[in-house]
């Protein structure tokens, strides 16, 4: 039989390869590439996520690989833009492709009826490669073609079919600017051979695992990856409900009593999103909390406590003073711990303010 692994352990395990037991001293490019990508639909939000895993981190270290293209922002995983390395970029891409198409096409594919999709595509490219567009200007381009058709699924059309990177300034630290698009191969200007299914589940595993090929299928979107899994030199292990958990026989899988320091997370953050079983750091009380923001555009920043779920934190500013609140889902016994680093992240994210934490015992979910 295969041997168990506790909770604990997976929790263990999943905090030391996503670097949150200890930060790192590599590159944001090392830490990027090994964590397969942090979720980055929202512009500057996953700068914590870097921050909360590299030693020293300034917003400098990534904004500067965005303007000069080693890193970008593409939809990639489970179709939500995520930041990657450009070598990723282009491996990862053409594998999802058929997932990312199945989403699109579940959406819009009856108002992309009667649109040659090979014209659809050339006709984004050209537009795109040309100067980059919103998907706003690209759409009514596209409609001045095909005028039956909505322009916002024409647009949804050409992401689909067209890698599209958002290019600068949006994304850029303390910057805005519009959603504009251009496709990657002319924004990187180099072109690498996509990943196979076999390397996908590989970097998962080194960033995720253990997990079960429903962890792995949830992170990537992909399906029908169990014979993947089955044809890798892996080990086994089963949990305590008795699913089978996959591993690199190399890993380290830290024991489950080892110290996991305190947390503020991002509101996207792939520790969250990327296994079927999200009770490895997600525990009862918090999963109960996490329900009671569904409904209210709210996605809790979680604060992790011994490296499970124990509340979360909200920011505000005025006149000059940041306050970040610790909301407590359950009643922390480190509430030191918290706030201390509470004070070292609002030195990283508002360094000029005065700072103040507060306390209180109630999720930020509006209204409660």
């Amino acid at each position: 039989m295969d041997p168990l692994i506790s909770r604990r352990a997976l929790n263990r395990a999943t905090l030391d390869r996503q670097h949150l037991l200890r930060r790192t001293g590599s590159t944001v490019i090392e830490v990027v590439e090994r964590l397969g990508g942090l979720q980055a639909q929202t512009p500057h939000t996953w700068y914590t996520g870097l921050w909360n895993r590299v030693e020293d981190f300034e917003p400098a270290d990534a904004a500067d690989l965005l303007l000069s293209r080693e890193l970008v922002r593409i939809a990639l995983q489970r179709g939500t833009i995520h930041l990657v390395t450009a070598r990723d970029c282009l491996a990862i891409r053409p594998l999802l492709q058929p997932a990312i198409g199945r989403m699109t096409r579940s959406t819009f594919g009856k108002r992309l009826e009667g649109v040659d999709l090979d014209e659809l595509t050339a006709a984004g490219r050209e537009l795109l490669e040309e100067r980059p567009m919103t998907f706003a200007e690209l759409g009514a381009k596209l409609a001045e073609r095909w005028p039956s058709n909505d322009p916002h699924a024409l647009g949804q059309g050409v992401r689909w079919l067209v890698p599209l990177v958002q290019v600068p300034p949006r994304g850029l630290w303390g910057r805005s600017g519009p959603v504009a698009h251009t496709s990657a191969e002319s924004w990187l200007g180099f072109e690498a051979p996509p990943m196979t299914p076999a390397e996908l589940v590989l970097r998962y595993l080194a960033a995720f695992g253990p997990a079960s090929v429903m962890d792995v299928q949830t992170w990537s979107g992909l399906t029908r990856l169990g014979e993947v899994v089955e044809s890798l030199d892996l080990v086994r292990f089963r949990d305590e409900s008795g699913l089978i958990m996959y591993d690199l026989p190399d890993a380290a899988r830290p024991g489950e009593d080892t110290p996991a320091p305190v947390r503020l997370m991002y509101d996207f953050d792939n520790l969250f999103l990327s296994h079927a079983d999200r009770s490895r750091v997600i525990d009862d009380t918090g999963r109960a909390a996490i329900q009671g923001f569904v409904g209210t555009n709210v996605v809790p920043r979680v604060i992790l406590v011994d490296g499970f779920t124990a509340g979360d934190w909200t920011v505000a500013r005025a006149k000059g003073t940041s306050t970040l609140t610790v909301h407590q889902w359950t009643q922390i016994a480190v509430l030191d711990e918290v706030e201390a680093e509470a004070r070292r992240l609002l030195e990283f994210l508002a360094p000029g303010d005065e700072h103040e934490i507060s306390i209180s015992d109630k999720p930020s979910k509006p209204g409660h």
